[in-house]
């Protein structure tokens, strides 16, 4: 983890640099707040303007320049990997090696394209952190409830649609897990979240003018279009209108790769992408879905943010840079379940071996014992 933060530390200035030299977000949420027009209360609100309320007091009460908030976010990032750490290693205390001797959890908590999007002020960092913080205390929400709160209204403030694919995600995963949970602890998870969606319904549907829809369906399709089409417009612009949804989901999951890659970053993140690919088809095995059946609540709960974002996301995201950056919070959850997926495997295999050898041991005890 000191190896990791040096490496989080080395993205921050990486990024930092980048922002001075390109056009950058990170430069709008750090003057919005600075409007004399305003007070910090008129920031209230979810998506974009909740990062200008997080920001709004260490900018005009502590006096933090750019580069002070720079490294307040890039902090906060680097808490989203301690979380997923624990996340990780806490369900999955076996250790797994990829492409011959990588370890499986290394590997992903250095891959350079999480830590680049989560070094910065914006809302990578502290989204990152809030589903981090989510999945680390999902697995005993009684006495992680502080932290599933934090995390929880990180992600509503931030990103409320996430919230609503975490909310069901979370929903699914313990009434279907092999856990054998309590009925009153399923009562009371189930309960919170369905009434923390009753009560953001408005906000999550209002994220895409919905609110006041007769026909969720053929608006969302009308909003998807017009989104999709808007991005479409810049540089790195990819026209997905007529894909199929396979095809939409290989190209948010695992595109730029090389043949489409814009720029430099883009020949990186390629590489980046090329790593996803291989151990997504780790997953390509008959008894995977078996696997997934049997799962427990953890592994149930990231398949379904994991699709269920994936499935709202192709429809809107037709660029390649907001691509990169928006699978950033959701791509953990998919190594998760393929890291327990392997895990699963080689403990099978660990307690079939095991259990061979207790049959020569007794074989052997009851030989001698007959002599």
């Amino acid at each position: 983890m000191n190896r990791l933060l040096g490496y989080h530390l080395f993205f921050m200035g990486v990024y930092y640099i980048y922002a001075l030299l390109n056009p950058s977000d990170s430069k709008l949420y750090f003057s919005r707040p600075q409007n004399p027009a305003k007070s910090w209360g008129d920031f209230y609100g979810t998506s974009t303007t909740f990062i200008d309320f997080m920001s709004y007091p260490f900018i005009n009460g502590l006096s933090f320049n750019y580069e002070m908030m720079m490294v307040l976010y890039g902090w906060l990032g680097f808490l989203g990997f301690v979380f997923a750490y624990l996340f990780f290693r806490e369900n999955i205390p076996i250790k797994i090696k990829v492409f011959k001797n990588l370890d499986f959890l290394t590997l992903i908590l250095f891959l350079p394209n999480m830590h680049f999007w989560t070094s910065s002020l914006g809302k990578g960092a502290p989204i990152f952190l809030g589903l981090m913080m989510f999945a680390y205390a999902i697995k005993d929400p009684k006495y992680r409830w502080v932290v599933l709160l934090i995390g929880s209204l990180i992600i509503y403030f931030i990103r409320p649609h996430v919230f609503f694919f975490v909310a069901m995600g979370t929903i699914l995963g313990y009434f279907s897990g092999r856990e054998k949970i309590s009925f009153w602890k399923k009562v009371l998870v189930v309960g919170v979240m369905l009434g923390g969606l009753i009560i953001v319904q408005d906000q999550i549907l209002g994220m895409a003018g919905l609110n006041n829809s007769d026909n969720l369906i053929e608006d969302f399709e009308d909003f998807s279009e017009d989104r999709a089409g808007e991005l479409s417009k810049s540089g790195s612009g990819v026209d997905m209108t007529a894909y199929p949804l396979p095809l939409k989901l290989f190209t948010f999951w695992f595109r730029p790769l090389f043949f489409d890659a814009p720029g430099i970053l883009g020949f990186i993140v390629s590489i980046e992408n090329l790593i996803y690919l291989l151990l997504f088809f780790k997953i390509f095995r008959k008894d995977f879905f078996k696997f997934l059946k049997k799962s427990p609540v953890a592994v149930k709960m990231s398949t379904v943010v994991f699709l269920t974002s994936s499935f709202a996301m192709v429809f809107v995201m037709s660029n390649l840079g907001i691509m990169m950056r928006q699978k950033s919070m959701v791509m953990y959850f998919l190594f998760f379940v393929i890291y327990y997926f392997l895990a699963q495997k080689k403990y099978n295999k660990i307690m079939r071996w095991r259990k061979r050898r207790a049959q020569m041991l007794r074989q052997n005890d009851l030989a001698i014992n007959m002599k």
